[in-house]
């Protein structure tokens, strides 16, 4: 019902304005406020800090003088919203622009404060006409204005609370700008050219080592047998001590050989490592 001719779309802010009107009970009431509103009885709107005052046409030749305010929240509250809203860098973005985020209203409810009116018995309206109910059709149609209000500009909903599009804007710029400058300070200090040196003499000197090793961390492996032997290659023996009858007795040899130097290179290596340990 709330979508009347003349504002066919709005913005999800707006519609919880209006739903808030929608609320009320005398339906009759709304049908004739929205009538007004749609007629163009409404003749001005105007702010007065956080107060609106308007002027609404009705039956009399004078237009009748509507005035609409909410509870506008303290500095030190207003303080808390906007330090949250530039910690978060999608509002703050939003906001920069001309839009509501959509989930603007954990900014309020994170400092216990209510963007929206709950009931609407905490918009406080007065109005010049002889109508004692309240909201009258003339309040009402200027509910349904700010409705309209709202969705051409969402700052008009803060201004209900007490700060202006130019006040908000001013202070989240104020406190990003604070952030900004408070982050530079505490990058690290760049690294100094002393260090760089270092690391260039270091590069050129890391594979010369002046000391001397120390002897318990070298170890002389001896050369295998087979080494040696193959080294030597085969014993070239006399005829005279060459068994005729035995064509492999230069190999029984050198089995032998091989034998013998095992056993030696064991010997010397346990020995060396029993040296080194005491």
């Amino acid at each position: 019902m709330t979508n009347f001719s003349f504002q066919a779309s709005r913005e999800w802010w707006s519609q919880r304005w209006l739903d808030l009107l929608d609320s009320y009970r005398f339906k009759k009431r709304l049908e004739r406020a929205r009538n007004y509103a749609r007629q163009g009885n409404v003749l001005s709107i105007e702010f007065e800090g956080a107060k609106v005052s308007a002027r609404v046409q009705g039956t009399e030749p004078e237009p009748y003088q509507v005035s609409l305010f909410l509870e506008p929240f303290t500095d030190e509250q207003w303080g808390y919203v906007i330090e949250t809203m530039s910690q978060r860098a999608i509002f703050a973005a939003k906001l920069l622009a001309g839009e509501m985020p959509p989930n603007i209203e954990e900014v309020f409810t994170a400092n216990g404060l209510s963007l929206f009116p709950f009931t609407l018995s905490e918009v406080r309206s007065k109005c010049s006409c002889p109508d004692k109910a309240n909201p009258c059709k003339h309040i009402g149609a200027v509910y349904y204005q700010l409705g309209d209000r709202f969705s051409e500009d969402p700052f008009v909903l803060f201004q209900l609370r007490g700060r202006t599009k130019n006040q908000i804007i001013d202070a989240l710029r104020e406190f990003r700008s604070a952030h900004q400058k408070e982050v530079v300070s505490t990058e690290p200090a760049p690294i100094s050219s002393t260090l760089e040196t270092t690391s260039t003499n270091t590069s050129a000197s890391f594979w010369q080592y002046q000391e001397p090793l120390d002897p318990n961390l070298v170890v002389i492996a001896p050369s295998t047998s087979s080494d040696v032997l193959e080294t030597l290659g085969a014993i070239p023996l006399s005829h005279d001590l060459a068994d005729d009858s035995d064509a492999n007795s230069s190999d029984v040899l050198m089995n032998y050989l091989d034998t013998a130097y095992k056993q030696v290179a064991q010997q010397a290596f346990l020995a060396a490592m029993n040296a080194t340990a005491n």
